[in-house]
């Protein structure tokens, strides 16, 4: 099974941006074929247009007036104007393509052109909640979470039956979103209109990425909207199962990528999501937990892995090139891109950025590029487009201590990946910050009849190894701080 490579893209801020660049207006439909180029020459496999949807004038008008907004906006922006809040992005008012941003046309075109260059289109579903401008909350009022009378975290919203008040979408932790209306999966008529909407929406991409998808579990559910209850009977069993099913008997191969916390990675996994997030190994890379890291990722079902994403920085997070320096940072990146399942890159993370944007703006401020940064991730990517990294089988490898009283060993995460026989590519990495050993056992057919040629793809070094030596003791690593190798293992003739 292939593991996709993922690029996130704000699509307001980026045709903003390629428009001012090219000094016309740019839409989806119009996206210049160098930019369709770029990701197919840096392998990227789907693109992920974030906050397609549009968001409604009052959902915009929260964005505008909330202090602690308006203070991450100067923070970030300074001298911003008005026209610069769109709105969260995720207080969507229509599932339609903003004509903004091109129409549904326009991304028609798009998808067009990234199939034409190899590459898949994932797009948002965000099925906790719609934003408070969405035409249901007055046409259907009884798909959404309902007080009898003015509560906290509900709003007036009028309808043709008269006023009632629904509540705002919230996670059980955090106080409510006001820009948003909180759908209720206790009731058998939010399923089937929900479950209509994703049908629609997969017709027009080739994944989705599910926002806050553990919401929906009927025990999540059940507990974070006990105080306003419902008198309905709740439908029998969960809903991404039978929403999964029905949108991959529609469309196959359609592909399901979940934003999920809390340890509920698994149980989504088996209501069939092809791909859920990673934040347990995403918090110990960026928090240094080295020996965690690996513990974790040697812990895991194979399968689990392979079924994760794994990322350093996403637009919820902070920008890795702010967290760790150069150096971590390429170590960190080649942990994540040479491990089995979703690899997941953000825009501005492979020019270093290191200003964290609010999903509300559409307009972005123009960082300088780190020279460093730029050049660990153009040689990465580029690297691993020739290696088997990513494609055919790839296996984690446990490390052995080099010698007794030596812990370095902790420090590694090792990946042999096999494509076609007989050569094979490894992945080594040492996350820490000093001069890390190690022994560690691979496995290939004919694996002790030959001498390998072992050369690094991301430098000049070169060695040969004795087949039988490996097989009976190990391949010896001895990597520098934050070294980063991937080696391809060939006979030599």
């Amino acid at each position: 099974m292939n593991s996709p490579l993922l690029y996130e893209i704000n699509t307001r801020c980026w045709l903003r941006e390629l428009a001012d660049h090219h000094q016309r207006a740019v839409t989806l439909a119009t996206v210049p074929e160098a930019q369709f180029k770029e990701w197919q020459r840096l392998g990227f496999t789907h693109i992920w247009l974030m906050g397609v949807w549009p968001t409604g004038p009052r959902a915009r008008a929260i964005a505008l007036a909330e202090p602690d907004l308006r203070r991450a906006y100067d923070a970030v922006l300074p001298g911003w104007r008005e026209e610069d809040v769109g709105g969260s992005p995720y207080a969507i008012a229509a599932y339609e393509v903003s004509p903004a941003l091109g129409g549904e046309v326009g991304l028609k075109k798009f998808r067009t052109q990234l199939h034409q260059h190899g590459m898949k289109l994932i797009l948002d579903f965000v099925p906790n909640h719609l934003g408070i401008d969405h035409s249901w909350v007055a046409t259907q009022p009884e798909l959404f979470v309902q007080s009898a009378k003015e509560v906290a975290g509900t709003f007036a919203a009028p309808t043709a039956a008269g006023p009632c008040w629904i509540a705002n979408g919230k996670d059980p932790y955090f106080a409510p979103w006001t820009d948003v209306a909180q759908l209720d999966y206790r009731r058998a008529g939010t399923h089937a209109a929900m479950q209509k909407l994703l049908l629609s929406i997969a017709a027009r991409c080739d994944g989705v990425r599910c926002d806050m998808a553990m919401l929906l579990l009927n025990e999540v559910f059940a507990k974070t909207w006990a105080h306003l209850p419902t008198s309905e009977s709740p439908p029998a069993g969960e809903f991404w199962a039978r929403a999964i099913s029905a949108v991959k008997q529609a469309q196959p191969g359609f592909t399901f990528m979940a934003e999920v916390y809390w340890g509920l990675e698994g149980r989504l996994q088996s209501l069939g999501f092809d791909y859920t997030y990673d934040k347990q190994l995403y918090d110990e890379l960026i928090g240094r937990q080295h020996p965690r890291a690996q513990q974790q990722l040697l812990a895991a079902p194979p399968e689990y892995v392979a079924a994760s994403v794994h990322f350093l920085e996403n637009h919820d997070e902070e920008r890795v090139a702010a967290k760790l320096a150069s150096e971590e940072n390429r170590a960190a990146a080649l942990a994540i891109l040479g491990l089995p399942g979703m690899r997941f890159l953000h825009e501005g993370q492979l020019t270093g950025a290191r200003l964290k944007l609010p999903v509300q703006l559409a307009r972005r401020p123009s960082e300088p590029v780190q020279s460093e940064v730029c050049a660990a991730y153009e040689k990465l990517l580029t690297a691993l487009k020739s290696a088997s990294v990513g494609r055919g089988r790839g296996q984690i490898l446990a490390p052995r201590a080099a010698w007794d009283g030596n812990p370095t060993g902790q420090n590694f995460i090792i990946v042999q990946w096999q494509e076609r026989l007989p050569g094979f590519d490894l992945v080594v990495v040492n996350l820490a910050s000093h001069r890390s050993q190690c022994y560690v056992t691979l496995s290939a057919p004919g694996l002790a009849e030959h001498h390998w040629s072992m050369r690094d793809r991301l430098s000049e070094e070169r060695h040969v190894r004795v087949g039988s030596d490996i097989v009976q003791q190990g391949l010896y690593l001895d990597l520098p701080a934050h070294g980063a190798q991937v080696f391809h293992f060939a006979p030599v003739p």
